[in-house]
Order: structure tokens, then C-alpha cells, then sequence
């Protein structure tokens, strides 16, 4: 199981979780693979209540088939800083409460889980706490999502500094093309190539049609965990 983080909103995280679901099949032993967004703002409402676009995506490139809810267990309809939409509603959404609406039993059932985050990595949740004590909690592995544009250098080694910093192991990382007219663009990758400590996972080409499945040539996931 690894959680999923970005250098900030829009950096396409969902993109890459999505295409890890995908590419995940074609791993050893993997039969089973399931993506988890635990909290997510700016939920669109269904008669069947609050979505989240991007807990659907996952749900839609997992091989588990599971209810809505066991997905994305806490769903705010504004789309604002989650812990400012909790706030407002009254939900607690402590790493604490996170944790105890997650469906360990599906989780502990798949070959391959992600837990995809909200923003950035040092996301709040009210209170003094921020995301980062939840993946501490859970010794969870953490993939950064680096979206390739302007300023993407500075975002992810400030990002990889505070997950090592907070005594959690960057297992890998995946260049994002979010800007297609990104001016020097391989010469940021092999800076980053050079700058980061973790393992490379890929870069995803700009994608305007923003499918998983084609993303997911561009990853080898053979390198998590060297």
C-alpha cells in the first residue's frame, strides 16, 4: 500500500494514481488492485449523494468493485481546503477519524492499494494536524506526483525535503506534463533525475485527453520499493 501526493492541487495525481491501477496489473502476483481517495472537497451531488470526480476515476480503473462510500468515505460539496469545508459541516476529519473509515478488510484484500491524498503534502486538517500524521500512523510509502511546469523544481524538492523530514520513505516519483508548452522541459526532468532521491518511476507525456490507460505505458512500477 503507498499513499499518493502531490507538489500541489493540479498536479494530476488522480491521473497518476489511476494509470498505477492500471500498470499494476501487469506485476507479479497482482490480482486485485484498489485506489482509496479517504477525503476529497469539491463533490458534485447525485441521487445517491455527494461524488467526487476524481474518487470515481479511481473507481473506475480498479479491478475491485466497491460501494461509493468505502472510496471516498468523507466527501465535502464546496470546493475549498477540506478542512475548511469540515469545519463548516461539523465533520472531524482528524487522522483519527480518517483511519477509522477506511475499509481495512478491502484493503488488506488487495494485491495493490493506493491512497491518494488531497493538494499538496502538508495538507491541514483543522486543529493543528495535517495529512502527513495520517501517513506517518499508517507507515505508509509515499509516490510524489511532480507536475512538470513552471516552478516544478522548487515544489518538489521542497516536497521530498518535508516528506523525509517527517521520517516517511519517498518510495518513487512520476513527472507529470501539465503544462505542454513548458519552455526547457527535458532539461527540468534530468535536473529533477539528478536532484531526487527516490526511485523514477516515468513522466507522463501531456495527455489532453487525460486517460489513465495511456498514461500508464509511460510507468514502470517494478521500481517501488528499490
Amino acid at each position: 500500500m503507498h499513499f499518493v501526493t502531490g507538489t500541489d492541487t493540479d498536479c494530476g495525481k488522480t491521473l497518476v494514481s489511476a494509470a498505477m491501477l492500471v500498470a499494476a496489473r501487469s506485476l507479479p502476483g497482482c490480482r486485485s488492485t484498489l485506489g482509496v481517495k479517504p477525503v476529497a472537497s469539491g463533490c458534485h451531488m447525485t441521487p445517491d449523494g455527494l461524488r467526487n470526480g476524481d474518487a470515481e476515476i479511481l473507481m473506475a480503473h480498479a479491478s475491485r468493485e466497491l460501494d461509493y462510500q468505502r472510496i471516498n468515505p468523507i466527501a465535502f460539496e464546496p470546493a475549498i481546503a477540506p478542512h475548511i469545508a469540515a469545519r463548516e459541516a461539523g465533520v472531524d476529519i482528524s487522522p483519527e477519524a480518517i483511519m477509522a473509515k477506511l475499509d481495512w478488510t478491502s484493503i488488506a484484500r488487495s494485491d495493490f492499494c493506493l491512497i491518494e491524498g488531497a493538494g499538496g503534502w502538508r495538507l491541514p486538517l483543522g486543529d493543528g494536524r495535517f495529512m502527513p500524521e495520517l501517513v506517518k500512523a499508517l507507515d505508509l510509502p509515499v509516490i510524489l506526483v511532480v507536475g512538470m511546469k513552471l516552478g516544478c523544481l522548487n515544489h518538489a524538492l521542497l516536497t521530498q525535503e518535508a516528506i523525509q523530514a517527517d521520517g516517511i520513505r519517498l518510495a518513487g516519483w512520476v513527472a507529470n506534463r501539465v503544462d505542454p508548452n513548458m519552455a526547457h522541459y527535458q532539461d527540468n526532468l534530468e535536473t529533477l533525475k539528478e536532484l531526487m532521491s527516490a526511485p523514477f518511476l516515468g513522466a507522463v507525456p501531456y495527455l489532453p485527453s487525460k486517460a489513465p490507460k495511456e498514461a500508464a505505458a509511460f510507468l514502470d512500477l517494478s521500481l517501488l520499493g528499490a
